[in-house]
């Protein structure tokens, strides 16, 4: 079974606590605090399987969950890290941000690994917090949560060119004529229900992929038929044959199937529909009227395009075709239509804005990514863990902010679940 759509759910590991311990042993009258940090948790990995030619699996399995950080212990010992996980596509896969459609990575090098969710930081243990003053902390960080996203993969080919057109305009017949493929054929439409690769390899030692793209129809781009899911296989293409039956055997117009399909090109990518093409007029062995030909070959100069008259029954022009092929494709740059976001990887300190205080009347509520992190990781029943939570919330600007709003004395400040006072 093809598969190339799927949408999983991933989350990277949690980060292990810290510990809150004292050293206690014998002769040792007052032993500092000794509690070890907690391990971080597991990232989340694409890494490219070369072996792997389908999303299929992802029908079966959705979630996916690296390993938590371990907790740490007395006697300042470390929580083992949890272990990262390495989630196996085919090459040619796009990660895509299921909320907004940003794309996170596109695997299309060989042996290519992204990582996409890194896995929470495992907490301090008490130990890190022993200070001159405060020689036995009862406090430790909690560990960070990991993150949590819905991601859509989608498999685009990898092909130097596509054959696209309406169904049952020979495509498929003609991929198997110049490549080793066997592609279902058959005298009716939509024969071709998934894409088809082959490889031409020409008499003088050159080669190239070809991609089948199943047959487009009018309203493609929109999801009509399968739509989008044929139109995303030409996205890597640098070179297009575009199929038009001159026949006449269907009564079709093939003028007006060319501007069809350019439509439909350019309404799911605009950059797409000026990708370098050439017109492929097939079924001249069975061609009835040799006006729709003309038609073609007017159209073509018009365009500026290339045009060939092929039978891939009775080989006529094929060899032609495939020479010139060859030729045009040394000169096409690898120009790939998939733009990756810059650089982020999904992690709780990486959002864009710290933190956020809205006023209502005379309640400040502070929100954001960073008193998230502060407030997982003190224990607000403990005195000094407030002393500790009150240099924290200084240090990070957040009480700059509540003074430069104009807060004032009994005002009261919330966060999270938490409230307090505001004295100045």
């Amino acid at each position: 079974m093809f598969t190339d759509y799927a949408k999983i759910l991933i989350k990277s590991g949690d980060g292990g606590n810290g510990a809150i311990t004292f050293r206690r042993e014998k002769y040792v009258a007052a032993g500092g605090p000794d509690g070890g940090d907690g391990g971080n948790g597991g990232s989340i990995y694409f890494i490219v399987d070369p072996d792997s030619n389908t999303l299929v699996d992802f029908r079966y399995k959705r979630k996916f969950k690296a390993e938590n950080g371990q907790n740490g212990s007395g006697n300042r010992c470390y929580g083992k890290s949890g272990k990262d996980l390495y989630i196996k596509v085919p090459r040619g896969t796009v990660v895509k941000n299921a909320e907004n459609g940003k794309v996170l990575a596109d695997l299309s090098e060989e042996n290519q690994k992204e990582m996409i969710l890194k896995g929470g930081k495992g907490g301090k243990g008490n130990a890190h917090f022993a200070t001159s003053t405060r020689q036995a902390p009862r406090f430790a960080e909690d560990g960070e949560k990991g993150t949590e996203l819905e991601v859509i993969l989608e498999l685009k080919l990898l092909a130097d060119v596509g054959l696209i057109g309406f169904p049952n305009v020979g495509k498929s017949t003609f991929l198997g004529t110049v490549t080793s493929a066997t592609p279902k054929i058959a005298d009716y439409h939509f024969t071709t229900i998934i894409p088809n690769l082959g490889v031409v390899k020409l008499d003088y030692g050159d080669s190239f992929v070809i991609a089948d793209i199943p047959g487009i129809i009018e309203g493609a781009s929109e999801g009509v038929g399968l739509g989008i899911q044929f139109l995303r296989h030409i996205e890597r293409t640098r070179l297009l044959l575009h199929f038009i039956d001159i026949s006449g055997v269907e009564g079709r117009d093939p003028v007006d199937d060319f501007y069809t399909i350019q439509k439909e090109l350019k309404k799911y990518n605009e950059k797409l529909s000026k990708r370098k093409q050439i017109i492929v007029a097939t079924k001249a062995d069975v061609a009835q009227d040799e006006t729709l030909y003309k038609k073609l070959e007017e159209l073509a100069k018009k365009e500026n395009m290339e045009i060939f008259k092929i039978s891939a029954v009775s080989g006529e022009g094929v060899k032609e075709l495939m020479t010139y092929v060859s030729k045009i494709l040394k000169d096409l740059p690898k120009d790939d239509l998939i733009k990756v976001e810059e650089k982020k990887v999904y992690t709780l300190e990486t959002d864009e804005k710290d933190f956020e205080i809205k006023v209502k009347g005379n309640e400040y509520i502070v929100e954001g990514p960073a008193v998230e992190r502060i407030m997982r990781r003190v224990n607000i029943q403990d005195r000094e863990s407030m002393h500790y939570l009150q240099k924290r919330l200084e240090t990070s600007g957040i009480f700059t902010e509540l003074r430069k709003l104009g807060i004032r004395e009994g005002d009261t400040v919330k966060i999270l679940d938490w409230q307090f006072e505001w004295y100045n």
